[in-house]
């Protein structure tokens, strides 16, 4: 097991097409144990703490034909991969047959010869689990249908996409309470105590493979949140709840096992009461996307203690590519914003090289798109300074920026620090169309009467300037940005 440094920075890979890529490259298949150790050290190199490898489970032909029944989802396919084939939906990742490796990426011995390579280069490895739901042909349908939410006859007739037979009962399908039901996935009932021992069972044994899991749509399974989902259905409410039965019994013989929870509808901090390590901060990303720099401002002024747990990303594989939404100045913008603050940091594979096609989880493959250089050049300046900087792993404190009675754009500025010893950077960006300046207040304390030398990671610019007194004044085009590094 390896414990992850504070404020790591993660690298998700869509496993199946990222190793089909590869595979077309070499003219051979390649499974995981065989991946070219260049492209781990790759990794390694642009400063990564660990690799989330999503989708390694066992997929499953059930699944497969029901999503290739779906009317909705095929169009998706055809939009993401215009030469769609049958044969390129291998069934969805968070469709989980059974929580073994599926052969097509070597199997277990495989995943844990990556696991060896990545532990060699000093990276934690990352896996997935999806306590919600299973796939139709799950053991579990079989052996245990007592762990499931089930229907009757009734209920199939009056709602069948909202339930399924097999085994000859009835099952409810997955949920989130503010959608339909997703057809191909069984609904497991979180209170059942058959279910939670065997939960605990499953994640000890992904936990002799990995060193933490990011848990699908964590906040469905805490109990309010399960009861008001599911009602009756489910029984009994439990006198404690999910998570903190599930991360206790797992860290008594995992205590550094990292636990990551999709979170929405502003559940962070509960979860994280309940044991989790790192929650998904999907509000900052609104924020960045939708809203003003007052709202990212304010979201920033939240206790150190709640946003050190948090995971701060501009893309993953459920959003669409940042590439694809934000204009170019925004997105540089919106990524040095994201991966610059406390917390874990994820990084899309794809995403610094600017990719746009948003791929549906079932497809092996994907279009190929050119690398953006510009882009990428800008990754690898901004990845660079964090790899060699100390300051990331020291004190993080947000700046103050004040303007002037006639000139208010200075609300459009947000500013931070970083301090570690005499390792020190201060990023101010502009998250806004329009030029703004302002006035900003860096909280050293030692900065009275000296001068300091500001170097720009982007442009190797060096300002001279002194911190104390008024502030030091900023002016910034629209979606502009310093990364300062002091010397």
């Amino acid at each position: 097991m390896r414990p992850l440094p504070g404020d790591p920075l993660i690298y998700e890979i869509n496993t199946w097409v990222w190793l089909d890529e590869l595979s077309r490259k070499a003219g051979r298949k390649l499974t995981l144990a065989s991946v070219p150790d260049g492209q781990w050290e790759k990794i390694a190199a642009t400063g990564f703490d660990a690799v989330w490898l999503m989708g390694v489970w066992e997929r499953s032909p059930e699944g497969i034909r029901i999503s290739m029944a779906n009317a909705g989802l095929l169009a998706d396919f055809q939009r993401a991969l215009p030469d769609f084939e049958e044969r390129d939906n291998v069934g969805s990742p968070y469709c989980v047959r059974r929580y073994a490796v599926d052969a097509h990426l070597g199997g277990k011995k495989a995943l844990a010869r990556a696991r060896e390579k990545l532990a060699g280069l000093g990276l934690g490895l990352i896996l997935d689990f999806v306590p919600n739901h299973v796939a139709p042909d799950h053991p579990w349908v079989f052996d245990h249908p007592g762990f499931f939410i089930q229907g009757d006859e009734g209920d199939l007739a009056g709602d069948p996409a909202s339930f399924f037979a097999a085994n000859g009962r009835v099952f409810a399908c997955g949920r989130d309470p503010f959608f339909p039901a997703w057809p191909d996935v069984l609904q497991l009932n979180a209170f059942d105590k058959g279910l939670r021992r065997a939960v605990i069972g499953t994640i000890l044994d992904v936990a002799g493979q990995c060193d933490g899991i990011r848990c699908d749509m964590a906040m469905l399974l805490m109990n309010s949140i399960f009861a008001k989902t599911w009602g009756n259905r489910g029984g009994a409410i439990p006198g404690k709840d999910y998570w903190p039965e599930i991360i206790s019994a797992v860290r008594k013989k995992y205590p550094e096992f990292l636990f990551i929870a999709e979170a929405y509808w502003d559940l962070e901090w509960k979860l994280q009461q309940q044991g989790f390590d790192l929650c998904y901060d999907k509000r900052l990303y609104d924020r960045l996307r939708h809203g003003p720099a007052q709202n990212v401002r304010m979201h920033l002024c939240a206790d150190l203690p709640y946003q050190e747990k948090l995971v701060r990303f501009i893309e993953n594989h459920d959003e669409p590519r940042a590439h694809a939404v934000f204009d170019p100045l925004k997105n540089k913008a919106a990524a040095l914003t994201a991966l610059t603050l406390p917390g874990a940091r994820l990084v899309h594979e794809g995403q610094m090289e600017g990719r746009k096609a948003r791929l549906p989880v079932f497809l092996a493959r994907r279009i190929e798109e050119r690398p953006d250089p510009e882009l990428l050049t800008f990754y690898e300046q901004l990845l660079g300074a964090l790899r060699h900087g100390d300051f990331i792993r020291g004190t993080w404190q947000l700046c103050s920026c004040t303007g002037w009675p006639d000139n208010g754009s200075c609300e459009n500025l947000v500013s931070w620090c970083w301090q570690k010893g005499q390792s020190r950077c201060l990023i101010v960006v502009n998250l806004s169309s329009r030029p703004s300046q302002g006035l900003v207040r860096v909280p050293w304390d030692d900065i009275t009467g000296r001068v300091w030398h500001l170097k720009d990671v982007f442009t190797s610019e060096v300002y001279e300037r002194s911190l104390d007194g008024e502030g030091l004044y900023v002016e910034l085009g629209p979606r502009g940005y310093h990364f300062l590094e002091t010397h």
